[in-house]
This record gives structure tokens, C-alpha cells and sequence, in this order.
């Protein structure tokens, strides 16, 4: 089978889900509006400019996940999930993961955002498997440390030949869908990568190595 490999936010959703998540919880009274907000906007535009500190943003990430009890967490998700998250849903992204589906490839989402938040969005487009950053979860109770190496650029490659090994697959053939010049160090590595309404690096890289250029948010292809 060919895989056909995935990203989440701003690839087969319309935004960040990670930085949607923090927003969510200022708005929510969870998390100090004035000083959370500022903190996570600066983290993504870190993100967007390929300068994030991952470690430093995910000890500031997971630690609402430690301040309170698991059920009151899955709560707020579902919330998180049916208020902001299924609008972002793109119809064009559900048809390419079914194009593939039909074509009996094997699935795979690979997203820098934590499996907390990622799973049940994953789970929306009927995919099974999920390749995320991982957060530590002991005894019923995050902790608010990670599981394995984070799954965020050259981290993703190492994440993924993890996954190839244990579930007996390779990348020959294989497909990546992304929007981001982070994930340039996966998107090198497959044999047919794509860039999906990309930000500017990505875009111009993608043109300059002649890679397939579509969206998901419009009709558009070149």
C-alpha cells in the first residue's frame, strides 16, 4: 500500500489547532487572559517565522493539562471540538483523504500539536493513525512533560521512521500534504511531496523544486 501522510493545522483544517486551543482557554476563564495570550501568540508567531523553541512551548502548552483532572479536560475539549474546531473543517481536504482511502493507501495525520488535542480531530476525517508529540500521562494525570521526541520538524522524520518500523511500512510511494516550510525535512524525504496552500517559504520552495502546489480552501491548482 502507499501511505498517504497528512498535516493537521492548516492543512486539513483551517487553522492552528494548538494556538485555537490556547485561545480557547483564555476565553474560557481557564488560563490568565493578559499574560497566557500574549505568551501564545508570541509562540506562534515563532512558529510561522521557523524560530520556535518547541520545548519551551510545550512546557508552557502542557502545563493546563496538569493543573486539572482528566475528566474536566475531556470536557472542555468536546467543547473545544463541537464550538471551534468542526467549522474549520475543510470539504476539499475530507474529499483528498477519500480520494486516497478509495485508492486503498494506508492514512497517517503527523502533526506538531499534542495527541490531546489532535486525536478526536483526526478521528473527524475517519483516520486511524496519528503520529503526534506525545504528553506524559501517569496514573490517569497529565504531567505536563513529553513522551519521546516532539514531533516538530527534523523531529517528524525521526517520529515517522519509528512508525514505518513498528507497523512493517515504507515510504516508497509515499504522499505528504503540508502547509508549512517546518515540515521541509519530511516533505524532502517522501516521493511525492505537496505543499498545500503554503506560507511563503514553503511556496517558494515548492516552486523552485517543482512540487505540486494545491488548496484545499479553493478551486485552485497548479
Amino acid at each position: 500500500m502507499t501511505l498517504a501522510i497528512f498535516d493537521l493545522d492548516n492543512t486539513l483544517i483551517a487553522d492552528d489547532s494548538d494556538y485555537l486551543w490556547g485561545k480557547f482557554l483564555v476565553d474560557q476563564g481557564i488560563v490568565d487572559r493578559f499574560v497566557y495570550d500574549k505568551i501564545n501568540a508570541q509562540f506562534y508567531e515563532d512558529y510561522q517565522n521557523g524560530t520556535l523553541d518547541m520545548m519551551a512551548f510545550l512546557r508552557f502548552a502542557l502545563a493546563p493539562l496538569a493543573a486539572h483532572p482528566i475528566e474536566q479536560l475531556h470536557s472542555w475539549r468536546q467543547q473545544f471540538i463541537d464550538t471551534i474546531i468542526t467549522p474549520l473543517i475543510l470539504k476539499q481536504a475530507q474529499a483528498l483523504v477519500e480520494k486516497h482511502r478509495a485508492q486503498g493507501d494506508t492514512l497517517l495525520v503527523i502533526t506538531a500539536t499534542n495527541s490531546f488535542i489532535t486525536a478526536p480531530i483526526v478521528a473527524l476525517y475517519g483516520i486511524d493513525h496519528l503520529i503526534a508529540t506525545t504528553p506524559e500521562l501517569i496514573n490517569g494525570k497529565y504531567t505536563g512533560n513529553v513522551v519521546g521526541v516532539p514531533c516538530f520538524q527534523e523531529g517528524k522524520v525521526t517520529r515517522l521512521h519509528e512508525w514505518l518500523a513498528l507497523n512493517n511500512e515504507t515510504l516508497e510511494g509515499s504522499y505528504f500534504y503540508s502547509d508549512s516550510h517546518n515540515d521541509l525535512p519530511l516533505l524532502k524525504l517522501v516521493d511525492h511531496p505537496v505543499a498545500v496552500d503554503p506560507d511563503e517559504k514553503l511556496h517558494n520552495f515548492a516552486i523552485a523544486q517543482n512540487w505540486e502546489i494545491i488548496s484545499l480552501r479553493n478551486n485552485t491548482k497548479s
